[in-house]
């Protein structure tokens, strides 16, 4: 059998072991054919056609074909809805699917398998995937026994305008819609339903997300997204203000606002800030000191504030 008929049997990107089998090929056969033409293996009886790279997408569509019972979700899912978490999940990382039927326990290494239920009405079609539905997706993230800090990024990245993989997106869901869907009597709603009270429907990236959670979680409470008027009469934007004290705290860098001209404007935008009156100084942190120097942005804050 020629490697054109064995293409044909292709869906997606994916070939089955099963399907070849049934096609006629011999196992052992199979198996060097598919070495030598340079196919990859996605996962047990799945390959990968030659000179693709094994993206989520794909690794992903070679399960649901093994398993079409599983519905993509969770982590998977936020990153097909373009949904930002803290560890992007476009790279190499488990596979998150739910099982409707509760019948399915594990599918393999790097598969984890939920069992839930899910409605009709909360399955959608992405990719040529059967995915949680945004809110769902978004939902199970906050009920989920994961970091807290993973699933309010993910929550306020859902809610508001972003960049995302070099595409610009508008808002996919509302605060009313998740908190309707988190009145679904699920396993987690009572935390999930805690954590949104934590939500910042205006932050702007994972960077601020995170730098508010730290303020947060260190006593520290300012006023988020604040506009203000500068003397020209422009509306200014900051993402925190200590009003009582005069300190404004702005979170920057290139990497995060897509690119230098932005930030090029963000630097603009903090000169004009300090001409507000209600500003008195203005600390200015990049998105590395948030994630990786954590305390010595808390410290300089409550330092600044005493």
């Amino acid at each position: 059998m020629a490697g054109t008929e064995m293409r044909a049997l292709v869906q997606g990107g994916v070939l089955l072991t099963s399907a070849a089998l049934e096609a006629g090929w011999v196992p052992r056969t199979l198996t060097r054919r598919l070495r030598g033409e340079g196919w990859v293996r996605l996962h047990a009886g799945a390959w990968g056609k030659p000179g693709r790279r094994p993206d989520l997408p794909i690794r992903l569509r070679a399960v649901q074909l093994l398993k079409p019972a599983l519905v993509v979700s969770h982590r998977s899912a936020a990153a097909l809805w373009r949904i930002e978490t803290l560890t992007p999940a476009r790279g190499a990382h488990t596979l998150h699917f739910t099982d409707p039927g509760l019948a399915i326990r594990r599918e393999g290494t790097g598969v984890r398998v939920h069992r839930m239920p899910l409605a009709a009405s909360e399955i959608a079609v992405r990719w040529g995937l059967r995915v949680t539905h945004m809110n769902r997706t978004v939902a199970d993230l906050l009920r989920a026994a994961g970091p807290r800090d993973d699933a309010l990024v993910a929550v306020e990245s859902a809610l508001t305008r972003r960049m995302v993989g070099h595409v610009r997106r508008a808002p996919l869901t509302t605060a009313a819609a998740l908190a309707a869907e988190l009145d679904a009597p699920l396993l987690g709603a009572s935390r999930g339903r805690g954590l949104v009270k934590l939500v910042d429907p205006g932050a702007g990236s994972p960077a601020e997300t995170i730098a508010r959670l730290r303020l947060h979680d260190a006593g520290l409470r300012p006023e988020s997204q604040v506009e203000l008027r500068a003397p020209d009469g422009r509306r200014r934007f900051l993402d925190f203000l200590f009003r009582a004290e005069g300190l404004a705290v702005e979170i920057e860098g290139y990497a995060y606002h897509g690119s230098r001209e932005a930030h090029r404007r963000d630097i603009d935008r903090f000169n004009q800030a300090l001409q507000c009156p209600e500003v008195r100084l203005l600390l200015r942190y990049t998105a590395a000191d948030v994630f990786l120097r954590p305390g010595r942005m808390v410290d300089e804050i409550r330092a600044v504030l005493t």
